[in-house]
């Protein structure tokens, strides 16, 4: 075996020896679980999520997670938590801490402290009979049959169990809390993913110039039209209405059937009947029109009103597609 069979085929093993402690977890799963997901719904605080070592960057994601679908979390290092950090933990919060021996000195130290008040614990562990396993309100076990690193001592398997069992913690409170796609906008303002969900057809077309002519506009007037405000089509009016466009298609489709374009106007080569689309509708809808019709440009109306040209450069450049 070559070097690359070798690294494919440990890479290989890794992933599929993760794959299946993913899918064990199924079977894993107990009352607790639904008890800990009613227990969060319930509460009037918070949930604070503490670890050590790697599972403290998994309590980290986790609270990332509970955040942006509708939990309010914070991250809590067990290290610090016994050296000052304990007061994040407030009266109605819900603690998850999480380890998979169970048994970590900090934890042992941090378990306690967190019981002396009225706060439920749910624990996360591999181990149920470890001492957060015993101590837990409600426990979540993460049991796993040995690590992906050959000497079965790196934390991978292990954090990934992790990691899906605080996905599927957050999964259940988004639907249980009815969270919807407009919800998650007002978590994910910045980015692609949140121009996905809140930009809407009116932020492009009233950031573009408005490309128009009249049917009876001649042709050379609008090609003049077409180059000046760059995006390759305009639309043709009749008494304020729209009856058609001409794109940059139309002018070479003219320029091979007619001789001479003397005389002729923005009626004689628009395509009737553009594609339309509503100013008030998402961004990623004009997307799917485009790509379903085959066509860069969609018309922007209000009602029956021509408001502006979405281009399909204007979603490339906004990271929509």
């Amino acid at each position: 075996m070559n070097d690359t069979e070798a690294i494919l085929d440990l890479a290989k093993k890794t992933i599929q020896k993760e794959a299946e402690a993913v899918q064990n977890l199924t079977s894993l799963l107990s009352d607790d679980f639904a008890k800990a997901v009613k227990c969060i719904i319930d509460s009037k605080g918070r949930v604070i999520v503490s670890g050590i070592g790697k599972s403290a960057i998994i309590a980290s994601k986790i609270v990332s997670t509970l955040n942006s679908t509708g939990t309010p979390a914070i991250f809590m290092h067990a290290a610090d938590a016994i050296h000052g950090d304990l007061g994040t933990i407030q009266e109605n919060d819900v603690v998850i801490c999480i380890s998979n021996s169970g048994n970590t000195p900090e934890i042992k130290m941090l378990v306690p402290l967190i019981k002396r008040g009225t706060n439920k614990l749910i624990g996360m562990t591999g181990n149920l009979d470890s001492f957060l396993g015993q101590q837990s309100h409600f426990v979540l076990n993460t049991h796993i049959a040995e690590e992906a690193c050959p000497n079965n001592l790196a934390p991978t398997t292990s954090t990934t169990a992790q990691l899906v069992m605080g996905d599927a913690l957050a999964i259940c409170l988004l639907e249980l809390k009815g969270f919807s796609s407009t919800d998650f906008a007002k978590y994910h303002p910045g980015g692609a993913l949140g121009k996905r969900l809140y930009l809407r057809v009116a932020d492009i077309a009233n950031a573009n110039q408005k490309p128009q002519v009249d049917v009876s506009t001649d042709v050379k007037n609008v090609i003049v039209e077409i180059s000046e405000k760059m995006l390759g089509v305009t639309a043709v009016l009749k008494d304020e209405e729209i009856v058609g466009v001409v794109t940059d298609g139309d002018i070479r489709r003219m320029l091979n059937k007619y001789d001479s374009i003397n005389g002729l106007t923005a009626k004689d080569i628009m395509s009737s009947n553009p594609k339309t689309i509503a100013t008030d509708m998402l961004a990623v809808r004009a997307l799917e029109l485009m790509q379903d019709n085959g066509i860069s440009q969609l018309i922007a109306v209000e009602g029956k009103k021509y408001k502006g040209i979405v281009h399909l450069h204007n979603l490339i450049n906004e990271g929509i597609l």
